[in-house]
């Protein structure tokens, strides 16, 4: 419930500060006095755009300020919390707008961006004027009131997660068939390079022992030389380094046997003979093992450009290449790991669309269910607002028709649509096509009516919702307006005394003229001041006796 309103250099408002009670307050005032302003400043509570045309000149800011009462309101006191702007069972709300463009919110002291406080303010306020919040003309808003009528909004959020589960599953679906539609390309590129690999037979360091036959071969004529070369310096010349040896042998020998001191033994000189003998044999062996074969040496070069192109495209080495080969086989693995798992969430996907539509058909009955009902109240209210011959429908239209290839919408697979008819003999047509302005008044406060058992907000505005009716439509309509505040709040912008009438409290808009500049007030008015501002509204300028009489007369009957 709304307890406070203040409003400082906003539009013509120098500064106003009103308290307000539960059950139905009116405001009235003079044609362009600004009780439209008053509306304006509530509205920028509920999130509306701001712009620094509504700060009043001179001034750099404007500031509407609002405290709540929050008792009763469990669901809103556990958004509060939730948000972090909990506070017992009050809230304040401050919303500042600037020159600068440094616009600010708070709540509960705090600061605020305006998506809190659009969700905060659509469960305290419902305003319902002319032109503006008329949720009943737009067909995507219409589904809302009648889940919230009948009270399918707990199962409608339930049906809500299925459907975005399901498209989290179809998403991911998407994502792996896009995938698998890149795979085939991507195979083949990964195929080739595993075969070109592969038909390469690669032995790991096959190179660097390629690279080196490569050059025994290219340097064989050098190679036979050098060995024919030591071969002949250690054992085939005449004067070569083993015939040496052996008289050296055998010239130690003689000696150890005239001084045996020598520290040469006959062992150390064999071996010594005999391991160049040794060597002077390897030697030998390798002359006789080369020999050019430039067949061998074309193969080998050949086999060493299939080697460094690979090395070239895979890496730069032989591990790399082989790496690159096992990098490809395990990539080609995941790609049937993919299908695999493409055909399960398909399985899954088809599970689920299933469980999805039944869902829809189960809130489509419960919808239909509400529908009737919701026809019925609605139709006795408009009918006791006299328009007797009303008709009101609820046509449902199905968000999708094949159940193959499509799937029903977030809210479920109706799109219903409130139909109306003012006159007998005229079938119901679009509510947002055929109302007029003075109708649609009276279907709004109908809806209210109908819907006020459902406590959605706790308090409702009303903004000259009275336009276009008059007499004893007007009576019926304030009887209606104090039936709906017995379980809201309702505050009624009004230029009907028939209705102003029947106010719990009853607020006077005017606005003055000092020292050339325009200021807006408000003031509660008292009960002779009542019998005055009825009168007023009931017979313009000029106040007789009997207009007072009138209007005292309307007060007592209305109490």
């Amino acid at each position: 419930m709304l307890s406070e309103l203040i409003i400082r250099d906003f539009a013509i408002i120098d500064e106003l500060q009103v308290r307000f009670t539960g059950g139905l307050t009116v405001i009235s005032g003079e044609t362009g006095a600004g009780k439209s302003i008053l509306v304006g400043a509530v509205g920028l509570l509920l999130g509306e755009r701001a712009n620094s045309d509504m700060i009043r000149s001179s001034s750099d800011e404007a500031v509407v300020e609002a405290l709540f009462d929050l008792s009763g309101q469990d669901s809103l006191r556990k958004m509060m919390d939730d948000m972090g702007f909990g506070d017992g069972d009050e809230i304040a709300i401050r919303r500042i707008i600037s020159r600068s463009g440094k616009n600010r919110v708070y709540i509960n002291g705090r600061i605020a961006a305006l998506s809190p406080l659009v969700a905060i303010g659509e469960a305290l306020i419902n305003v319902c004027g002319q032109n503006t919040h008329q949720t009943i003309l737009y067909p995507d808003r219409q589904i809302d009131i009648l889940d919230g009528f009948g009270g399918l909004l707990s199962l409608r959020g339930d049906y809500r997660k299925m459907y975005d589960a399901y498209c989290q599953l179809k998403e991911r679906l998407r994502m792996l068939e896009e995938k698998q539609r890149q795979r085939a390309e991507r195979e083949d590129l990964l195929r080739y390079q595993m075969e070109e690999i592969l038909r390469a037979e690669i032995i790991p360091e096959e190179d660097a022992s390629l690279v080196n036959e490569k050059n025994i071969l290219v340097n064989i004529q050098k190679l036979a030389g050098l060995a024919q070369s030591s071969y002949d310096a250690l054992y085939q010349r005449g004067e070569s380094v083993l015939s040496g040896l052996h008289d050296a042998v055998f010239a130690v020998r003689e000696i150890k046997k005239i001084d045996p001191s020598l520290a040469l033994s006959d062992q150390e000189m064999d071996e010594i003979y005999y391991r160049l003998e040794d060597a002077a044999r390897v030697i030998r062996d390798y002359a006789n093992r080369l020999s050019f074969d430039p067949l061998r040496l074309a193969e080998i070069e050949e086999r060493l450009e299939i080697l460094n192109r690979l090395k070239k495209k895979y890496g730069g080495t032989l591990p790399t290449v082989l790496e690159k080969l096992n990098e490809a086989r395990q990539e080609v693995e995941a790609m049937a790991d993919v299908a695999d798992e493409i055909a399960k969430l398909a399985v899954r996907a088809s599970e689920e669309k299933k469980r999805l539509w039944d869902a829809a058909d189960v809130l489509s009955v419960q919808r239909h269910r509400a529908a009737l009902s919701l026809v019925t109240s609605v139709e006795t209210e408009i009918r006791s607002l006299k328009m007797e011959n009303a008709r009101f429908e609820i046509v449902f239209h199905e968000h999708a028709n094949d159940r193959s290839d499509s799937i029903p919408g977030e809210k479920g697979n109706d799109d219903p649509e409130f139909y109306f008819s003012a006159n007998a003999g005229e079938a119901p047509k679009p509510l947002r096509n055929v109302a007029s302005g003075g109708e649609l008044s009276r279907i709004m406060l109908a809806f209210k009516k109908a819907l006020a058992a459902m406590g959605s907000v706790g308090t409702i505005v009303f903004d000259e919702v009275d336009s276009g009716i008059g007499g004893a439509t007007a009576e019926i309509v304030g009887r209606k307006l104090q039936e709906v505040a017995r379980s809201h709040q309702v505050i009624c912008i009004t230029h009907l005394p028939q209705i102003a009438c029947r106010g719990e409290r009853h607020y006077r808009v005017a606005k003055q003229v000092a020292e050339n500049r325009t200021t807006t007030y408000v003031s509660v008015l008292s009960d002779e001041e009542r019998v005055e501002e009825i009168a007023r509204m009931l017979g313009g300028v000029e106040m007789t006796q009997k207009t007072r009489d009138h209007a005292r007369e309307m007060l007592t009957a209305a109490r």
